[in-house]
């Protein structure tokens, strides 16, 4: 690493006021990505802003029918949040299914969503169930949020704050991961919500994104089999040493499916 100072700031203000003096600062979540980067030296912010002492970003709680989760929240806490495993068990078991218990226990969803990694898991379940992201400045919707590899809706200064999940009738994930890192080679979210079903996409390309195919035949019949002739082009899909693009193609219809039957 190279030398940098740190801070641990107790409020949102006080974060943005040290963010907003510094062009080279960095925000610190869980650190699960930032870290190694720092550690290899392909980063090297002059100030970490550590928010893991900001009280008002940590926790779960029930609000106006919607499910309201903080940034600074782990992932194994929404794992086994009751409240989350009652209302949105998709999203529980999404968040179980996150990395090993190491990860689920410092990552944080703040910090996986203002990273957008192509294949992390968070991006489904908030474009999937439609969610609002809520920073220090606004309210983002999900459908607005992510933008392209890495890249997020999020100016410069800007923070999580916290996620508005809205509850769905039913909802399920299916991930067809790596077998070291766990992340998704291919991630199928489905839910059927007061506005219609709506179907999100990790992993298979370079940012999260909805199968309008898929939710129209959903919308008419939900079950697996209305879905399982429908294919998505591979163009533009991620191909690596884990899975070529057509390979991914194939899954996308292969976890919908099985995200379907899970639902329900």
């Amino acid at each position: 690493m190279y030398q940098f100072d740190y801070h641990r700031p107790t409020s949102l203000d006080e974060a943005a006021q040290i963010l907003s003096q510094d062009d080279e600062a960095s925000l610190l979540a869980g650190g699960q990505t930032l870290l190694p980067t720092m550690k290899q030296r392909l980063a090297a912010p002059s100030q970490l802003v550590d928010l893991s002492g900001i009280a008002e970003l940590k926790g779960v709680r029930e609000d106006s029918g919607q499910i309201i989760v903080g940034a600074m929240t782990p992932h194994d806490t929404v794992a086994n949040d009751k409240t989350v495993q009652a209302k949105i068990p998709g999203l529980a078991h999404l968040a179980g299914e996150i990395g090993d218990p190491q990860v689920r226990n410092r990552g944080t969803i703040g910090g996986s969503l203002a990273n957008n990694d192509p294949a992390s898991d968070y991006p489904g379940a908030v474009l999937g169930l439609g969610a609002t992201v809520r920073t220090n400045k606004r309210e983002i919707p999900a459908d607005d949020f992510f933008l392209g590899l890495f890249e997020t809706a999020l100016d410069e200064g800007e923070l999580i704050k916290e996620v508005a999940f809205p509850v769905p009738k039913k909802s399920a994930y299916a991930k067809f991961h790596n077998p070291a890192s766990r992340y998704a080679i291919v991630g199928a979210f489905v839910a059927s919500t007061e506005q219609g079903v709506r179907v999100a996409i990790t992993g298979a390309g370079p940012c999260v994104f909805r199968v309008p195919e898929m939710e129209q035949a959903l919308n008419s019949n939900w079950s697996a089999d209305a879905i399982k002739d429908i294919k998505v082009a591979a163009d533009d899909f991620n191909t690596d040493l884990h899975a070529s693009a057509d390979y991914r193609a194939h899954l996308v219809t292969v976890m919908a499916k099985r995200a379907v039957q899970a639902a329900g």
